[in-house]
């Protein structure tokens, strides 16, 4: 198990209740790799996130986060929820919502330091929304509040990125630009993301996981149509959208 490795996990089974969700899982991610873990409903997808982050223990075997458990390698982790968990009313400005992100490396009373601010604005400034730090949360379209949530992520300064189906419900354009933004800020951190799209995602990442129960990992150009039926247990067809279709690439599969 290498140490220098962003993700080192060797023999690693997990289950709920003694229900397998995760069996033999071996996963070896490089530094600075961008990587989409793809996969069934129920396949494992958001265990695995947990397992990274320290949130789930497994029954047997090693994960190593930068040579580190989970829990050692935490603040080096930023991670974003599924949207669909997120209260879109909840009464906070955008600058609110991106110093969250700093509890982690805050006193635990008192008011948020000159850095924490300066670093939130930085992070805010990376995605695009610095001029809109003083609007409220609820106010924001769907795109800006994925990138806010990206700007809350990255306000610890990690190393790794980890994103749970950080699309869902944007339009096409939109999730283009927001891949866009991973791609730059892949210049200098891991990024593991839960997709569904993997045909529209395969045009930015390096490697696919496939997780459904085991784990395979493969190059995006390995991909076939055949792996995507063996993994989703049914026989799919490849949709495209419009630039997808001028690269030849699938952007999409439906049953």
């Amino acid at each position: 198990m290498e140490e220098n490795s962003a993700i080192s996990i060797e023999g690693l089974t997990f289950a709920y209740d003694g229900s397998p969700v995760l069996e033999d899982v071996n996963l070896e991610i490089g530094p600075r790799d961008f990587v989409s873990v793809v996969g069934p409903n129920g396949g494992g997808k958001t265990t695995l996130l947990k397992l990274l982050l320290g949130l789930l223990h497994p029954q047997k075997g090693i994960v190593r986060v930068f040579g580190l458990s989970p829990e050692q390698a935490r603040p080096r982790i930023g991670y974003m929820p599924q949207s669909t968990k997120l209260d879109l009313q909840f009464p906070a400005s955008v600058m609110d919502v991106v110093l969250m992100g700093r509890l982690g490396r805050r006193r635990l009373f008192g008011p948020y330091a000159k850095e924490d601010k300066e670093a939130a604005i930085r992070k805010l400034a990376d995605v695009g929304l610095d001029s809109l730090r003083n609007r409220a949360f609820s106010a924001l379209s769907g795109g800006q509040r994925q990138r806010l949530l990206i700007a809350r992520a990255l306000a610890c300064e990690p190393d790794l990125l980890l994103l749970d189906e950080p699309t869902a419900n944007l339009d096409v354009a939109i999730e283009e630009e927001f891949y866009e933004l991973l791609r730059n800020l892949n210049e200098r951190l891991t990024i593991v993301l839960v997709s569904h799209d993997l045909g529209f995602v395969s045009q930015f990442v390096r490697s696919v996981v496939c997780v459904k129960r085991r784990v395979l990992m493969h190059p995006t150009s390995e991909i076939t149509g055949e792996m995507i039926n063996t993994m989703y247990g049914a026989s799919m067809k490849m949709v495209r959208h419009d630039r997808s279709q001028a690269k030849g690439l699938p952007s999409c599969f439906n049953s």
